[in-house]
């Protein structure tokens, strides 16, 4: 059985002798957040259920958290490309804080405040944003992502302003769906892990809550652009057992082999490459080597120097690229970012801005912590396709030849 209100729509599914209400709220209004509250206050429910994962919910509880980050590790780990994605989604979110004055995600933090105050347990239903950006970034051919990225980053680069659109989006669904929307009613790869996936999953937490538990009214806090695919899934007559479902869906699908294969066959190439330019003349071999490092290492050093990288970072980055392109295990971005955050190591101070800077185009070059990620990707990205150049060269010179 279902009821709407005109402003904030309800959703009430019924098991037997329990009852889950989902409230479908907008992420950006502040009459979300006050009818979150009265809800609440009327003591109807033993437990609240909000559209969060563990990270975003200590983002949220926390917001110095990122203070605390150790950058190396991230760097060490891969992790770079992810948290430079989550600063990012962070700094269009709080970008729409400040010029509508509005605080984003303020009904999930008066769920949280009221169910605190009320004593009540805050159940965790949304699946982690990093597995959901990795399972949307497995599921789009590869000359899609590249959309993506440019779908990310477009608002911290083309304007400093959050247009209505944008906003009205937003309260209907979050920061990841409006980043997205281009994208995700026209692509069903892309619609699937970051909505309809969701759904099922926040169905599948809220059935795994209240069968476990002794909840028999739970409220359930979640974006109205996920009311009623979470309300289909919980009325559906699912025999899948909750906890199959959410291991499922937060699998990260295998990446294709190409990926991993494809730089090793490039080195193969180059070296045959060196070898039959030296069989056929010394001088040739080494114009072939000289292509290599200039091309490979100098757009290598391009990339560290658009990201404002050090001049010692920018040297490293040169002398780098040609090696470490050579063995796909070490990327040069691992090189010129350890040398940069060597030669600048971020202060606390840059740490504790990273929420604010972020929010201008020109903080991500200000600000060490990001300026270093910049110096990763940019650097990485310069060798990528300076590998590429430098082949295509060696290739032509000894077709040539």
């Amino acid at each position: 059985m279902n009821s709407t209100e005109q402003q904030q729509p309800l959703s009430i599914i019924k098991f037997a002798d329990r009852q889950i209400t989902l409230l479908g709220t907008a992420h950006v209004s502040r009459a979300s957040a006050e009818h979150v509250k009265a809800l609440l206050a009327t003591g109807d429910y033993d437990a609240v259920a909000v559209e969060l994962c563990p990270s975003r919910y200590q983002a949220l509880i926390n917001p110095n958290a990122l203070s605390r980050m150790d950058l190396l590790e991230v760097l060490r780990k891969g992790k770079a490309a992810m948290v430079t994605a989550s600063l990012a989604l962070g700094a269009y979110q709080q970008r729409i804080a400040e010029q509508f004055g509005i605080e984003p995600g303020a009904e999930m933090r008066a769920a949280v405040d009221s169910a605190h105050s009320a004593k009540l347990p805050v159940l965790l239903i949304d699946r982690e944003v990093g597995t959901t950006l990795k399972r949307i970034y497995r599921n789009v051919p590869w000359w899609q992502r590249f959309n993506l990225i440019g779908g990310l980053f477009a608002s911290l680069i083309s304007r400093d302003t959050v247009s209505e659109e944008e906003v009205e989006r937003l309260k209907e669904g979050d920061v990841l769906e409006t980043t997205f929307s281009q994208f995700a009613m026209e692509a069903e790869n892309l619609y699937l892990p970051l909505i309809d996936e969701r759904d099922r999953y926040m169905a599948a937490r809220l059935r795994e809550e209240i069968n476990q538990n002794e909840y028999r009214h739970l409220l359930g806090v979640i974006g109205a652009g996920h009311l009623r695919g979470v309300t289909r899934y919980l009325e559906q007559d699912d025999a899948t057992p909750a906890k199959k479902t959410i291991t499922e869906l937060d699998q990260i699908p295998p990446p294709s082999r190409w990926p991993k294969i494809i730089p090793w066959l490039i080195v193969v190439l180059v070296l045959v490459g060196f070898i039959f330019g030296f069989y056929r003349s010394p001088e040739l071999g080494w114009q072939l080597i000289i292509d290599w490092i200039l091309i490979n290492g100098g757009l290598a050093a391009l990339g560290a120097l658009i990201a404002g990288a050090h001049p010692l970072t920018i040297v490293g980055a040169f002398a780098a690229a040609p090696l470490t392109s050579l063995n796909p295990t070490i990327g040069a971005g691992m090189v010129t970012a350890a040398i940069e955050t060597f030669l600048r190591r971020p202060t606390v101070g840059d740490f504790s801005r990273l929420r604010q800077e972020t929010v201008h185009i020109k903080g991500w070059w200000r600000n060490r912590v990001t300026r270093i990620l910049l110096v990763f990707l940019l650097s990485t990205l310069g060798s990528a396709v300076g590998t590429y150049v430098a082949g295509f060269k060696i290739i032509d010179r000894l077709a040539g030849a």
